[in-house]
């Protein structure tokens, strides 16, 4: 494996990415390769290369989503803001192509029983859970899908059961196409994530596509070297009208290191336009 997975996507396709980025912490954290001054150049890197027409993230603090959309370039667009109270700090936003991608609607709602209400919790989680919710366009073919962006739970199974369920229960609910990327904190095929694909309404990307650039890395290494049948945490799951064509984890360090203590999960998509009367 060499060079970059997916370079030079073309229309009718997509390139699609989920990357938790790792929050930015004040402290001082160890390994050292946490240290957000050290990863913020190799992430730039690592973006400017690969320029995904959609990207979800994960723990991007507002500085953080900022350098991520201009290491992506100045036509990438951003919708999202913060878990808390204010709408401020940790959030999961998506960048977006605007070349390619037109965003016809977005909202962000809490993973709780209150979602309009911003940083409630109550699902077993204590710390406040987000998503953003995306009516996008792909200008290239005039195709209309939803994008969904999240971070479940990492301490309770209960609030990551709860959020599967409440992912189902919004696919129900679609009316077109559907991307969702994540990190679901526990094995994307895990027993208590079971609820994501209740009545075949969607699939893992990973099983369903015909072509694979790499093996299964674990998504969650942690600064050290990535290893095959480890947990695959990050998920980039589609409803199986969207075609996946081919997937990877990129488990190479960004220089001598790697820019996240995750892995990006990318995958290769077509959606078709709507059939003409």
């Amino acid at each position: 494996m060499t060079g970059i997975l997916f370079p030079n996507v073309e229309p009718p396709e997509l390139h699609v990415m989920s990357f938790n980025i790792r929050r930015r912490f004040d402290r001082i954290t160890w390994p050292p390769a946490d240290r957000w001054p050290m990863r913020k150049e190799r992430l730039r890197t690592f973006l400017s290369a690969n320029t995904p027409h959609l990207l979800g993230t994960q723990e991007a603090m507002p500085d953080q989503a900022q350098w991520v959309q201009a290491s992506l370039g100045s036509a990438y667009g951003r919708i999202g803001l913060g878990r808390g109270p204010r709408r401020d700090g940790e959030g999961t936003p998506l960048f977006y192509d605007r070349e390619r991608i037109e965003v016809e609607d977005w909202e962000q709602v809490a993973l709780s029983d209150t979602p309009d209400v911003p940083a409630s919790t109550g699902w077993g989680n204590t710390i406040p859970r987000i998503a953003v919710i995306a009516q996008l366009r792909d200008r290239a073919t005039d195709a209309r899908f939803t994008f969904v962006n999240t971070h479940f739970d990492a301490f309770s199974r209960r609030a990551r059961r709860r959020s599967a369920t409440w992912l189902h229960d919004l696919v129900a609910r679609r009316e077109v196409p559907l991307l969702f990327t994540a990190d679901v904190n526990a094995h994307v095929r895990s027993s208590e994530l079971a609820d994501m694909f209740a009545d075949g309404l969607l699939v893992d990307t990973w099983s369903y596509a015909p072509a694979r650039r790499t093996a299964e890395w674990g998504t969650f290494n942690n600064y050290a070297a990535p290893k095959v049948g480890a947990r695959r945490i990050d998920a980039l799951l589609a409803t199986p009208d969207v075609g996946v064509r081919a997937v990877g984890i990129d488990p190479r360090p960004t220089g001598t290191q790697w820019p996240s203590d995750h892995l990006p999960v990318q995958a290769v998509v077509r959606i078709h336009p709507p059939v003409s009367p």
